[in-house]
């Protein structure tokens, strides 16, 4: 087992839930209770890495993260650091990359509260953010839930994206996936096989996870 390996996947998929996870919230609640010119083609762009090769994701993030992009320039100005072949490149390419994961669970639980129950609240008194802490957030968790466990898991688990902004760089950005990678180049099929068994068990229960909490959120509201 590469541990080092699995202790980059779990901080890049913790980093990349910090940032996405307030952003998709924001960014759902925008889909779900706003009609305005352009939704449409917001929606498919949130939803275009499911469909879009995450070599040619990774491909077009490269370019725009390169040392010669305006992004590159500006990053290595402030930092002194390249964003391409590095953590923090990572944690941009994974935050779009899982766009789709996080956003569309958060925007189908929004639709689900009534727009009623909102304007009762502000008829009521309540402001904006007391209506999303109140009467929002509670009768959305389930999605806040499901999008959380479904970037979580996918970012663990992400290839292509990873190797083409990232490369295989131990430490840095060599990740579970990447390692298994490695292990099979190298004939290594003991480790390749423990290493995939761990993905295969964690996107199961990833999986488990959302089906069970979407199970009970429609029990509740039958």
């Amino acid at each position: 087992m590469d541990w080092t390996a699995l202790s980059l996947s779990l901080k890049l998929a913790a980093w990349t839930c910090a940032v996405l996870l307030p952003l998709g919230v924001v960014l759902a609640r925008l889909l779900a209770f706003r009609d305005f010119r352009g939704k449409r083609l917001v929606e498919a762009l949130v939803a275009l890495p499911l469909v879009l090769p995450p070599t040619v994701l990774g491909y077009y993030l490269l370019v725009a993260m390169g040392a010669a992009s305006p992004l590159g320039e500006a990053f290595r100005a402030l930092t002194g650091q390249t964003l391409a072949f590095s953590f923090s490149g990572l944690v941009v390419a994974s935050v779009l990359f899982n766009l789709p994961f996080a956003v569309q669970p958060l925007q189908r639980a929004f639709e689900g509260v009534g727009r009623d129950l909102r304007e009762a609240a502000w008829v009521g008194g309540m402001s904006a953010w007391k209506t999303f802490v109140k009467v929002e957030a509670p009768l959305a968790w389930p999605g806040l839930l499901s999008a959380f466990v479904l970037t979580f898991a996918h970012t663990v688990g992400e290839f292509g994206v990873v190797l083409m902004v990232g490369g295989s760089i131990p430490g840095e950005t060599r990740t579970l996936a990447i390692s298994i990678y490695d292990r099979v180049q190298a004939f290594d099929t003991q480790a390749a096989g423990l290493m995939s068994a761990v993905l295969l068990v964690g996107s199961l229960a990833a999986i488990a996870t959302v089906y069970a909490v979407g199970g009970r959120a429609v029990r509740l509201r039958g």
